[in-house]
């Protein structure tokens, strides 16, 4: 059985427990308690945590390895700067589509007050929280200073080892080191690339022993989030729910679709057939990062992207190319805007659609890595910030959708990028 049919099995298998246990016994039964903390949540971030182990390595040596392999800055440059567009345009598009829905579905004045100010109460010490780490966070430099920190490591090793690793400044650091690479003699940088290469088949392999793990942590995932969800709460949030989950298709079957037609000349059907173990892994981890390990094996495989260039645009993408995120972003500062009885001028949502696209590029691939930017823009037009209490308690499920539409978006860069440099991609036999 291929892995993706076991991976979707498996999740099948752990929403149908999860909702069945929810419904028969409750969120809060002492029983679903005891089986989510002792069971399938530890199962759960065991498989998370070996994924998120082999990303580091994967991501320096592939991204040495990558640029390296490039052999010329100039390619390099250009590599780099359709990734860049791309990246910005796609982000764009997808913000654009999150104040239309927004706008014309208006969730945020679907909602009754007092259901509002329920769910403010339920989660309101967890956003109290959230909110005063995300303005100490932002209150502290100069903003350019803030930029030049948050991409530039002073210390890389510390950046590795810090949990979770700081991937941004890992990768700057492999991308001088891939450049240096290319701008010293051979007799020096062959051994160099020789290791990087013989770490990223090693780490390779550990993925791909890692994963005959994933069916059965898939289950207890989507098991722990189910379970533990309160379907009270789809309810009370259906429409701002329908909201973001209709933005996310529109751009992932509309948007990524006319991308993978029209600028990577390939069948969208087959696009999408090659790449349903990238999406079933970042549905159930919802992490970008650790992601990551399965979307470059996919990507070089099965799609047929060049090693380069799969490894420059996914790294880096995994990071600074997410579209969901920004389309979430979007919708849910409208939303809470909407709630709040804030009407946002043109001008405002200009605003909103710009620091999106910003927060598109430069949230954490991790779970829930895009709550502190809200919690930002809500400040910056004027809404109070505590009410991203509101939203936290179905987060984590729109937190997988998004994570697969920003997984799928690298993919697509990548697609892009290498029928620009007139590679042949979905080789046959794949």
């Amino acid at each position: 059985m291929p892995l993706h049919t076991r991976i979707l099995f498996g999740l099948a298998v752990g929403v149908i427990a999860g909702v069945g246990a929810n419904i028969a016994l409750g969120p809060s039964d002492p029983n679903v308690k005891w089986w989510v903390d002792n069971v399938t949540n530890p199962v759960g971030q065991l498989f998370l945590r070996l994924l998120l182990m082999t990303v580091v390595p994967l991501v320096f040596s592939s991204l040495v390895a990558g640029v390296a392999g490039i052999g010329d800055v100039r390619k390099l440059g250009r590599v780099g700067l359709k990734s860049f567009a791309y990246t910005f345009g796609i982000s764009a598009i997808s913000v654009v589509i999150a104040l239309l829905v927004a706008n014309v579905v208006a969730p945020g004045r679907r909602i009754a007050p007092e259901t509002a100010a329920a769910l403010q109460a339920r989660y309101g010490t967890d956003a109290a929280s959230r909110v005063a780490s995300a303005q100490t966070a932002t209150a502290k430099e100069a903003p350019l200073l803030q930029v030049i920190k948050t991409i530039v490591p002073s210390n890389p090793i510390t950046a590795a080892s810090a949990d979770p690793p700081n991937m941004l400044h890992v990768m700057f650091f492999a991308l001088m080191m891939g450049v240096a690479c290319t701008l010293v003699p051979k007799h020096a940088s062959e051994p160099v690339i020789a290791f990087m290469d013989g770490l990223f088949a090693i780490s390779t392999k550990v993925i791909e022993l890692i994963m005959y793990l994933a069916p059965f942590a898939v289950a207890c995932l989507l098991f722990s989030n189910t379970a533990s969800f309160g379907l009270d709460l789809l309810g009370a949030l259906l429409w701002y729910m329908a909201a973001v989950l209709g933005g996310l298709a529109l751009h992932m079957f509309g948007v990524y679709s006319a991308s993978v037609a029209l600028l990577s000349k390939i069948s969208p059907i087959e696009f999408f057939r090659r790449t349903k173990t990238v999406m079933l892994t970042a549905f159930a981890t919802s992490s970008s990062n650790a992601t990551l390990p399965t979307a470059l094996r996919v990507g070089e495989e099965s799609l047929g992207i060049p090693r380069e260039i799969n490894s420059f645009v996914l790294t880096v993408g995994a990071t600074a190319n997410q579209n969901g995120t920004a389309l979430y972003e979007g919708v849910t500062v409208l939303f809470l805007a909407q709630l709040a009885g804030v009407d946002l001028s043109i001008t405002q949502q200009i605003v909103v659609a710009y620091m999106a696209i910003l927060g598109g590029i430069g949230t954490a691939g991790v779970p829930s890595g895009s709550i502190p930017f809200i919690v930002v823009v809500l400040a910056t037009v004027g809404v109070n910030p505590a009410l991203i209490a509101i939203i936290l308690g179905v987060d984590r499920i729109l937190d997988m959708c998004r994570t697969t539409l920003n997984v799928v978006g690298d993919l697509t860069a990548a697609t892009y990028v290498a029928h620009s440099e007139g590679h042949t991609l979905l080789k046959p036999g794949r």
